[in-house]
C-alpha cells in the first residue's frame, strides 16, 4: 500500500515536470515552424526581394510565442507544404536549443539561390540519310507491336509457298490436289476467322494473321489455276478479285496499313514463286491489274504511300523484266492495253494520295510517282514500239509524247483552278512541257529513252528541293546519269561518232536534239539548286555546260567542213557567253561570269586556228563570225557591268587582248598577198595593232574604259603590262629580222620595222614617265640598255642594205660590220661622257666611260683582226680621235651628284 501511494505521489509530481517539458518541446516545435515559414515567404517574394535587396527580414522573438494557455486551447498548428519554386530547396535548418527571448539573435535572410540559365532553343535536327531510314524502319519492324508473330507469320507464309511448290514438283502429296488445297484454304479461312475475332484485344496479331491468311487464299487460288489446272481461269481471276478486294476492305476497315501491305506482297510474289514458264502474259497482267485496282480502291480512303509505291514497284518492275526476256513484237496488241491501263491506275493515285491529305498538306504529293511512272511508262511505251510495224518509224513514239504532253498540259490547268493544289500543278506543267519537248527529236530520232531521263531527273530534283527530301534529288541525279548512258549506247548502236549520216538537217536532228534536251536538264537542275546548295548548282551547271559544248563541237564536226569548222566555233563560243552574260545579269552567278570571260578569250586559240586554216581569221565566214563575237561581246560586257560582278573587269581585260592579237593576225597576212612588199612591213605590221591599244590607254583610257568606265581603271597597269610584254617579245624578235622595206628604199629608223621598234621604246618610256616625273636610275639603265641594243640593231641593217653584206651569220664577223659598230659606240660613249660632264650627271659620264672602255676592249680582240684593211684601220683611229675629244673636253666625272642620286 505504501508503494502505491509513493507511486501516486511520483505521478503527481512529474504532472508538473512533464507539463514544462512539453511547454518546452512545443515551443521549440512552433519556432521551428514559423522560421519554415518565414523561409517559404521569402522564396515566394524572391522578385520582390532581389529589387530591394536592402531588405532584410524581421527574425521573429520570444516575446511573441503562445502561452500555455493557448496552446491547450488551439490545436497544434499544420504545417502547409508549400508550392514548388524553380529555385532550389533550401536545406533544413537544424533544431536549436531554447534560448530566453532577449538572447535569441536575428537570423539574417537566406540567400537567394541563383537564377538558372535560360534556355537555348533547341537546334533543328538534321535531316536523315536514306540509309539511317531504312535502317529505322528496320528495326521499327523488329522492335515495335507483336514482333514474334510478325516474324512467325512471315516465315511461315514462305514455308508455305515453298511446300507448296516443293511438293506439287516432287510429287510428295497422296491425296488429291483437290483435297490438299481445300484443306489448306480452310486452315486460312479458319485463321482469318480468329484473327478477326481477336482484331480488338489482340490488334498487332490479329492484323498479321488476317494478312498471312489472305497471302494463303491467294495462293491456293494462283496455284489451282497455274499449277493444277483445276480452276478456269474466269473463276481463279473472280476469287482473285474478291481475296484482294476483301484484303483491302479489312485493311480499310481496321486502319490497317500492315495488313495491305501483307496481303499486296503476297498477292504480287504469288505468280513469281509459282510460275512455270508457260509465258501466259495476258494472265499474269490480268491478276496485276485486280491487284492495282484493290490499291487504287484503298487510295480512295487512305493515304498509305508505301501501298501505292509497293504495288507501283511490282508492277512496273516485273513488266519490265517480262519486256526485256519475254517481250516479242507480235505481242503488242495484248500487252498496250494493260500498259494504258497501269499507266492510268497510277496516274490516278497521285490524285487521290493529295485528295487525302490535309489542306495544309497537300503541297506534300508522291514525286517517285507523279514523276517515275511516266519516265518507267514512256520508256516500256518506246520498246513496245521496238520492231514490228514501228520500227521504221518513231512518229508513233512522238505523238505518244505530244499526247502525254497534252493530257499533262490538262490536268495541270484543271488544279490550278482548285485550291492548295499548287505543287501538283506545277508538277504536271513541268511533266507537259517535257513530253511535249519531248515530241520534237522523237519525230527525228530514237534516243527517246535518253530524254525521258533527262527530264525526268531534272523535275524529280527539283520537286525534292521543294519539299527537302533527298531520295528524290538523289533519283534525279541518277536519272540525268542514265540519260547519258542512253544516250551513248544509242548513239555508238546506230552509228560511229566520227562517221554520223548528215541526212537531217544541222540541228534539226535527233542526235542534236536528246543532247541538247539533257543539257537543258542540266541547267534547270543548276538553277533550282543555286538557293539552296553552291556547290551541287556548280557541279549541275558544268555538267549541263559540258553537255552543251560538246553537243554543239560534235555538231559542227559532223556537219561542216574543215575550212568552216573555226568560223563556227567562234560564233557558237560567242553566242555561250552571251546567254551566261544575260542569265548572270538577271541572277548573277560567279559561274555564270566566268563562263562568259572563258568564251570571250577562247576566241584567241579560235583565231589561230582560223589563220591556221585560211591564212587570216577574216577568210570566208570569218567576218560573219567575228562580227557576231563583237557584236554580242560587247553586249556581254554590258551585262557584266550592270549585274557589277568582280570579273566583269576580267573580261573586258580580255576582249582588249584579243582584239589586237586578230588584227595583228589580219596585217601580217597582208604583205604576202600584196606584190613587192617586204618583210620589214610584215613586222611592223604586226605591231601596229597592239601600239595602238598601248597609245589609247596612255592617252585615251577613257575609249577603253567603255563599257565599264571608272570600275576598270583597275585594270590599266595591268593591261599595260601585258601589251608591253607582248610588244617585247616582238621587239627582240624583231631585231634578228632583215626589215626589207620594200618598194621604198631601206632608210636607218625611217622604215616600217624600225619605227615600230623606237615606238615601242618611246611608249614605254611614257609609261614609266608620266608627267615629267624623274625615272628610278634601274629604269634608266633599263632603257638605256634597250636604246644601245636599238642602235646596234639599227647599224647592223644599215651595213645589210647598204653594204650590201648578206643578213646572216657571218654579217657580224665582217670587218665593214665591226668598224661601223666601233664607231658607232665610240660615238655614243663620247656623248654620255661630255654630255654627263656639262649637265653634271654623274651616272651618264660613267655610262659613256663603261662603253668606251667596253669598244677598247673590242679593239683589242675583235678589230686587230682587221687591221689589214682600211676598215680595221679607221676603226681604230676613229677611237683615237674621239676619245682625245672627250680628253679636252670632259676630262674628270662631274663631282655635283645628279638629281637622280639627289632623290634616291
Amino acid at each position: 500500500m505504501a508503494g502505491i501511494l509513493v507511486l501516486l505521489g511520483l505521478a503527481v509530481l512529474a504532472v508538473p515536470v512533464l507539463l514544462i517539458v512539453a511547454l518546452v518541446a512545443i515551443s521549440g516545435l512552433k519556432r521551428r515552424v514559423t522560421d519554415l515559414e518565414r523561409q517559404v515567404s521569402q522564396l515566394r517574394a524572391s522578385p520582390v526581394a532581389a529589387a530591394t535587396p536592402d531588405a532584410v527580414a524581421t527574425p521573429a522573438r520570444a516575446d511573441d510565442e503562445p502561452t500555455l494557455a493557448e496552446l491547450v486551447r488551439s490545436p497544434p498548428p499544420r504545417t502547409e507544404t508549400p508550392p514548388p519554386v524553380q529555385a532550389a530547396t533550401p536545406p533544413p535548418i537544424p533544431p536549436r536549443p531554447p534560448a530566453p527571448a532577449a538572447a535569441v539573435p536575428p537570423q539574417p535572410a537566406p540567400a537567394l539561390p541563383p537564377r538558372p540559365p535560360r534556355a537555348e532553343a533547341p537546334s533543328r535536327p538534321a535531316t536523315p540519310d536514306v540509309v539511317s531510314v531504312v535502317l529505322r524502319a528496320v528495326r521499327r519492324w523488329f522492335t515495335e507491336g507483336n514482333v514474334p508473330v510478325k516474324i512467325g507469320v512471315t516465315v511461315l507464309f514462305f514455308g508455305v509457298l515453298a511446300l507448296l511448290k516443293y511438293g506439287a514438283d516432287q510429287g510428295w502429296f497422296t491425296l488429291p490436289p483437290e483435297l490438299r488445297l481445300a484443306a489448306i484454304a480452310a486452315a486460312a479461312l479458319g485463321a482469318l476467322v480468329f484473327a478477326w475475332r481477336k482484331r480488338e484485344s489482340h490488334r498487332a496479331f490479329a492484323l498479321s494473321l488476317q494478312g498471312g491468311a489472305i497471302g494463303v487464299l491467294l495462293l491456293v487460288v494462283f496455284a489451282a489455276f497455274k499449277i493444277f489446272g483445276m480452276m478456269p481461269v474466269g473463276a481463279a481471276f473472280a476469287l482473285s478479285i474478291v481475296l484482294v478486294a476483301g484484303a483491302g476492305v479489312l485493311a480499310v476497315l481496321q486502319d490497317a496499313k500492315a495488313l495491305a501491305v501483307f496481303a499486296l506482297l503476297a498477292g504480287f510474289l504469288a505468280p513469281i514463286w509459282l510460275s512455270t514458264g508457260s509465258g501466259n502474259h495476258v494472265a499474269l497482267f490480268s491478276y496485276y491489274a485486280v491487284l492495282n485496282a484493290a490499291i487504287v480502291g484503298i487510295a480512295w480512303y487512305k493515304s498509305w504511300r508505301v501501298l501505292n509505291l509497293l504495288g507501283f514497284v511490282f508492277t512496273f518492275g516485273i513488266g519490265t523484266a517480262w519486256g526485256l526476256f519475254d517481250y516479242a513484237p507480235h505481242k503488242y496488241a495484248s500487252t498496250q492495253p494493260f500498259l494504258v491501263l497501269f499507266f492510268a491506275f497510277y496516274l490516278l493515285i497521285p490524285l487521290l494520295f493529295a485528295r487525302r491529305q490535309p489542306v495544309s498538306r497537300r503541297d506534300l504529293i508522291d514525286g517517285c510517282l507523279v514523276f517515275g511512272m511516266p519516265l518507267v511508262a514512256f520508256s516500256l511505251q518506246a520498246g513496245l514500239m521496238q520492231g514490228g510495224s514501228f520500227e521504221d518509224s518513231r512518229l508513233p513514239l512522238a505523238f505518244c509524247a505530244l499526247g502525254l504532253g497534252v493530257l499533262y498540259a490538262a490536268l495541270s490547268w484543271a488544279l490550278r483552278r482548285r485550291t492548295n493544289y499548287d505543287v501538283l500543278a506545277q508538277s504536271y506543267a513541268l511533266l507537259a512541257v517535257g513530253f511535249a519537248t519531248l515530241s520534237v527529236p522523237l519525230a527525228l530520232s530514237a534516243q527517246a529513252t535518253a530524254c525521258v531521263f533527262a527530264l525526268e531527273g531534272a523535275a524529280l530534283a527539283w520537286l525534292g528541293l521543294r519539299q527537302s527530301r533527298l531520295l528524290p534529288q538523289l533519283t534525279g541525279a541518277g536519272l540525268q546519269l542514265a540519260a547519258a548512258t542512253a544516250f551513248f549506247i544509242a548513239r555508238v548502236d546506230t552509228v560511229s561518232w566520227h562517221e554520223a549520216e548528215t541526212v537531217a538537217p544541222m540541228f534539226a536532228n535527233a542526235t542534236f536534239m536528246s543532247a541538247l534536251l539533257i543539257a537543258v536538264a542540266g541547267f534547270a537542275s543548276a538553277w533550282a539548286y543555286r538557293a539552296r546548295s553552291a556547290a551541287v548548282a556548280l557541279v549541275y551547271y558544268l555538267w549541263a555546260l559540258a553537255w552543251w559544248l560538246g553537243n554543239g563541237t560534235v555538231e559542227i564536226n559532223d556537219y561542216l567542213g574543215h575550212r568552216d569548222e573555226p568560223d563556227a566555233m567562234l560564233a557558237f563560243i560567242a553566242l555561250t557567253g552571251w546567254l551566261a552574260a544575260e542569265v548572270h545579269r538577271r541572277r548573277p552567278g560567279t559561274a555564270l561570269a566566268w563562263t562568259t570571260l572563258v568564251g570571250l578569250a577562247s576566241a584567241a586559240p579560235l583565231a589561230l586556228w582560223q589563220a591556221e586554216v585560211h591564212q587570216q581569221p577574216f577568210a570566208g565566214n570569218g567576218v560573219w563570225a567575228w562580227l557576231a563575237y563583237a557584236v554580242l561581246g560587247v553586249r556581254s560586257l554590258m551585262c557584266l557591268r550592270d549585274s557589277d560582278h568582280r570579273l566583269a573587269g576580267a573580261a573586258q581585260f580580255v576582249w582588249w587582248l584579243v582584239w589586237p592579237l586578230v588584227a595583228s593576225l589580219l596585217l601580217a597576212w597582208l604583205p604576202g598577198h600584196v606584190q613587192g612588199m617586204g618583210g620589214g612591213w610584215q613586222a611592223g605590221l604586226i605591231a601596229l595593232p597592239w601600239l595602238v591599244v598601248v597609245a589609247l590607254a596612255l592617252f585615251r583610257w577613257n575609249w577603253l574604259a567603255s563599257p565599264l568606265g571608272e570600275r576598270f581603271d583597275g585594270w590599266r597597269t595591268p593591261l599595260l603590262g601585258v601589251l608591253f610584254a607582248v610588244l617585247g617579245l616582238w621587239w627582240l624578235v624583231s631585231l634578228f629580222l632583215s626589215g626589207n622595206a620594200t618598194p621604198l628604199p631601206w632608210i636607218p629608223v625611217v622604215n616600217p620595222m624600225e619605227l615600230a621598234q623606237l615606238a615601242t621604246l618611246v611608249l614605254l618610256l611614257r609609261w614609266w614617265m608620266p608627267e615629267g616625273r624623274v625615272l628610278p636610275p634601274a629604269r634608266i639603265v633599263l632603257l638605256s640598255s634597250l636604246a644601245f641594243v636599238w642602235i646596234t640593231s639599227v647599224v647592223l641593217h644599215a651595213v645589210h642594205h647598204w653594204g650590201g653584206v648578206p643578213w646572216n651569220d657571218s654579217l657580224v664577223s665582217g670587218s665593214l660590220a665591226q668598224t661601223s659598230l666601233t664607231i658607232t659606240w665610240s660615238v655614243l660613249g663620247v656623248l654620255g661622257w661630255v654630255i654627263g660632264s656639262r649637265r653634271g650627271q654623274r651616272m651618264l659620264w660613267l655610262g659613256g666611260a663603261v662603253l668606251m672602255a667596253v669598244v677598247l676592249a673590242k679593239l683589242m680582240v675583235v678589230d686587230r683582226q682587221h687591221l689589214g684593211n682600211l676598215l680595221g684601220i679607221g676603226s681604230f683611229m676613229a677611237y683615237g680621235l674621239l676619245c682625245t675629244v672627250v680628253g679636252y673636253l670632259a676630262p674628270a666625272p662631274p663631282r655635283r651628284i645628279e638629281n637622280e642620286e639627289a632623290s634616291a
